[in-house]
């Protein structure tokens, strides 16, 4: 429960630590790095603590403005440092994930760690006994605004966005401006009302598109296009299945990221209701599912690819050999599972 009495005992445990570190989920997206910047920055200008990002992964292209005058370690890169802060650190902020398993490789160090935990997240069923204090609220867009909302009432912020480190409020409109795929869903309220305040706070948000939006590589637009030429399949029912194998990342030398917003690519198509995209990973896939209003991606991807997320948008993974006994059986299962989603689960998902 997001209640005052809570916001004032993060203040406490905040004044109460010298070491914060965050963490976030694995292959951070802009809420889970926005979230975790802007929370340093504040740390750092406002309560003038010891404050680290620890990232399991680096960052995409895209996003690594962000880091420009901010602390963060990476343990894809130096897992010893980055353990090393974890524990070191008398307070740990987790940022974008409802459970420890989605940090994979920090998760153990992270379980070791005897200090307090906070959790402040936007997604379903949250482990709640994994850390002393949860904020935890779906109905808002993303973490970074749920993070807004919890800074704003701080003593040094005193609910003016102007108060905000630059940096921070930067971060946080990053955040919310992906995870609505800048202000095209789950937008509320609220969202409006944090955008417009951070923008008359001086955030540039121009400057944030075009890191976001308009610096791409060439490969990505070549790869789009023979996505949706050669890739994509729309099916009957309104589904939409695309598979991106490991040959066509390395023909397009795709980066970690790049493949961003493909998925929702699909969705444009009147009568396409649900968009499911693959991406082939080590021994697995990797799925997004993107849907319209009244169909549940957060259903599918847990009921079907062990995975979860929000109503509308939602992942999850394919096992070689445990779902299917290669990669080229990938696009078959995909076509099979989602067809028997619409027909057999749409209705009562609706309900």
């Amino acid at each position: 429960m997001n209640c005052i009495e809570n916001v004032h005992l993060l203040s406490r445990w905040i004044d109460e630590s010298s070491v914060i570190t965050t963490v976030c989920h694995v292959r951070p997206d802009g809420d889970a790095a926005g979230s975790s910047i802007a929370m340093i920055q504040y740390l750092k200008a406002c309560r003038g603590k010891d404050a680290v990002a620890v990232f399991p992964d680096a960052l995409p292209d895209t996003l690594k403005f962000l880091l420009e005058g901010s602390d963060a370690l990476f343990a894809d890169s130096d897992p010893e440092a980055a353990a090393a802060r974890i524990k070191s650190s008398d307070l740990l902020i987790c940022l974008d994930f409802n459970t420890l398993c989605r940090t994979e490789a920090l998760e153990e160090t992270i379980r070791q760690s005897g200090v307090r935990k906070v959790l402040i997240d936007h997604h379903e069923d949250p482990r709640t006994e994994e850390f002393g204090l949860c904020f935890s609220e779906t109905a808002v867009s993303s973490t970074c605004e749920l993070l807004y909302g919890l800074l704003l009432p701080m003593p040094d912020i005193s609910g003016s966005a102007a108060s905000l480190p630059g940096l921070a409020a930067a971060a946080l409109m990053t955040g919310m401006t992906t995870d609505t795929n800048n202000f095209a869903n789950s937008v509320h309220p609220g969202t409006l009302k944090m955008a417009s305040e951070l923008l008359e706070a001086g955030v540039d948000r121009e400057s944030i598109i075009d890191h976001l939006y308009r610096s791409e590589r060439p490969n990505r637009l070549e790869a789009q296009g023979d996505m949706l030429s050669n890739r994509m399949h729309l099916l009957p029912g309104g589904v939409a299945c695309t598979v991106l194998d490991a040959s066509f990342l390395e023909r397009h030398s795709m980066r970690e990221g790049e493949t961003e917003g493909f998925v929702n690519l699909p969705l444009t198509v009147k009568d396409i209701r649900l968009s499911v995209l693959a991406r082939e990973d080590t021994d697995f896939f990797r799925v997004s599912v993107r849907s319209k209003k009244g169909i549940s991606a957060r259903a599918l991807a847990r009921d079907f690819f062990h995975g979860g997320g929000h109503e509308q948008a939602a992942g999850g993974r394919i096992y070689i050999p445990a779902d299917v006994a290669s990669a080229d059986q990938v696009q078959s299962y995909i076509e099979r599972i989602s067809a028997r989603f619409m027909q057999e689960d749409a209705s009562a998902v609706k309900q």
